[in-house]
């Protein structure tokens, strides 16, 4: 049960921070400029979430740890961090030449104490991590299903798509704003309209654009979906840039039927914030307007839809010409138009080893009936098009993750931002574990893991336009993740579950994944989240039912 404290709470703190020797490289401009002065905070009122979260605290303290900066930067420290209320205030740095400094002015080597210390040995922390975009999905399963799975594997920003529970979703993110819900900090997705004053006739008139965006934003709106504008590219352009101007971003998941109207080159030269998942880039480098579509292709026939959007790849990558195309032209004007690329990866996963989607070790335990019931092959469910799916469609997925994959790498070479996306809980793609997955998948491209990293904190924050998360920095907003083990030597250390290790004495033992993510100054006993996922995922399996096709072959017979 959770219990609320009333809280007062103000998220500007101090009129200066501590500054002590050999501190001063931890305090780049971007920390400084991201700092917000004004007078100190009152003393703040700590929630109880019963036994999965507590805080925020008037000093909270985590001791002794290494620290991955989000900027792509390598690991720093040991560090002790000290967070007021929801605010980084100060980081005291023990590395050897901080502490030979210290001892040579003749200064104590004191250590950072609280009202809650956190002893941090051989832990690392990093920012919390951002997902923009994902689907919470509808009834059967409960918001906090996909709640606790984001936080508990180190998400603490999202760009949720509501799936029809817009308006629970808007009231979750109010009342986890007063410490009353336990979820991360998210941004409801608003599509071209929502929230303004417009007929049909208007949301259709470039005119109109700049009105109806002012208008979305005032009413609170910050990711704009505008897929629904790509028929239409003097409307398209006109909603992008009216919703920038207004404050907000925009999103556009390119569809085939609209592409011969427009792909990713033209939506980044129309000003889109975000390219979603991969539509419209290999687009780009046919010396067509269209792919070579099957003739019998129809776009609402997911399975011809799906095999399709591999297809294209090859059309380009077998094809030199296309492909250096691709890789120098196309790269090229998607960093120059400035637009930032959302891969989404993990959630096509399923379509280059669709055995391996569906036995994922963690389905049993954490994976909702539901979503399980909604990904085994049916032409009625969005996504569940792997029936009659051959090893030449694997093929032709392999194909264009590779191709994708080098496209991603020359984007982010040539100065192109990645951000970090899963469009789960979808395609066999669980929530949480999604978002360690996806990291393992950008870092297939070529990218650095630190890159990658900064792909998911950073950059993320940066495209949101969120300036005060992303970073581990004095005056930041403290959404953190305490993992055990180096994250950038190993990904897995993010999981729930850990990563297998040897010991000294050659016993295997698991790390303890992420010991606990800090969301707005609140403290998460991780583990005990991932018990209450597998509580609700108990609590909706059925005594009794059929196995699902998928499952039936690997089932052990019962007694008798």
């Amino acid at each position: 049960m959770r219990i609320h404290t009333n809280l007062w709470l103000v998220a500007v703190f101090g009129a200066f921070i501590w500054l002590i020797p050999g501190s001063a490289e931890l305090v780049g401009q971007e920390g400084i400029e991201a700092r917000a002065f004004g007078p100190k905070s009152p003393p703040v009122e700590t929630s109880n979430f019963g036994d999965l979260a507590e805080g925020p605290y008037n000093r909270l303290v985590i001791r002794n740890v290494m620290v991955i900066p989000g900027h792509g930067g390598p690991p720093t420290g040991p560090h002790d961090i000290l967070i007021e209320g929801n605010v980084i205030t100060e980081m005291r740095s023990y590395d050897p030449v901080a502490l030979e400094r210290a001892r040579q002015a003749g200064e104590p080597i004191d250590r950072l104490d609280g009202d809650r210390v956190i002893e941090g040995d051989g832990k690392y922390v990093m920012p919390g991590m951002f997902d923009l975009h994902y689907h919470v999905r509808t009834d059967p399963i409960p918001l906090e299903y996909s709640y606790y799975l984001k936080l508990a594997h180190g998400v603490t920003t999202t760009v949720t798509v509501p799936d029809g529970r817009f308006d629970q979703i808007w009231a979750d993110q109010q009342a986890a704003e007063r410490y009353e819900v336990l979820a991360p900090r998210q941004h409801p997705f608003w599509n071209w309209g929502r929230g303004a004053d417009a007929t049909p006739e208007e949301l259709q008139d470039p005119a109109e654009a700049p009105r109806i965006a002012r208008e979305m934003i005032e009413a609170g709106g910050r990711a704009v979906g505008i897929n629904g504008l790509t028929w239409n590219p003097e409307l398209f352009e006109a909603a992008a840039r009216a919703v920038t101007e207004a404050g907000g971003v925009t999103t556009v998941h390119l569809p085939p039927s609209n592409m011969a109207q427009m792909h990713a080159v033209d939506a980044a030269r129309m000003g889109v914030t975000f390219i979603k998942h991969h539509y419209g880039l290999a687009e780009s480098a046919l010396p067509r307007r269209v792919q070579d579509f099957p003739r019998d292709y129809g776009y609402n026939n997911e399975q011809q839809r799906f095999r399709a959007a591999a297809t294209v790849w090859e059309e380009v990558g077998w094809h030199p010409e296309n492909r250096q195309r691709l890789l120098n032209d196309v790269a090229d004007s998607l960093v120059h138009y400035g637009v930032k690329m959302l891969p989404t990866m993990v959630v096509y996963e399923a379509s280059r080893d669709i055995l391996r989607a569906q036995s994922l070790p963690w389905h049993d335990k954490y994976t909702h009936r539901a979503l399980l019931e909604w990904s085994v092959p049916d032409p009625h469910w969005h996504g569940a098009f792997h029936w009659d799916w051959t090893h030449d469609d694997e093929e032709s997925w392999r194909y264009a993750f590779d191709l994708w994959g080098d496209l991603i790498y020359e984007f982010n070479k040539r100065g192109g931002v990645v951000a970090m996306g899963t469009d789960d809980n979808y395609i066999w793609a669980t929530a949480g574990f999604s978002n360690i997955r996806e990291l393992q998948l950008v870092r297939e491209s070529g990218m650095h893991s630190l890159e990658v990293l900064a792909s998911a904190t950073y950059n993320s924050a940066q495209a949101l336009l969120e300036p005060n998360l992303g970073l581990v920095r004095e005056g930041y907003l403290a959404d953190l993740i305490l993992v055990d083990g180096n994250p950038a030597e190993n990904f897995r250390h993010m999981y729930s579950f850990g990563a297998i290790r040897m010991g000294e004495m050659g016993e295997m033992r698991r790390s303890q994944g992420i010991v606990h993510t800090i969301k707005d100054g609140v403290v998460i006993e991780n583990s005990r989240l991932m018990e209450e996922v597998a509580r609700m995922v108990d609590e909706y399996r059925p005594e009794s039912t059929d196995p699902l096709i998928t499952e039936e072959p690997f089932r052990l017979p019962g007694p008798g």
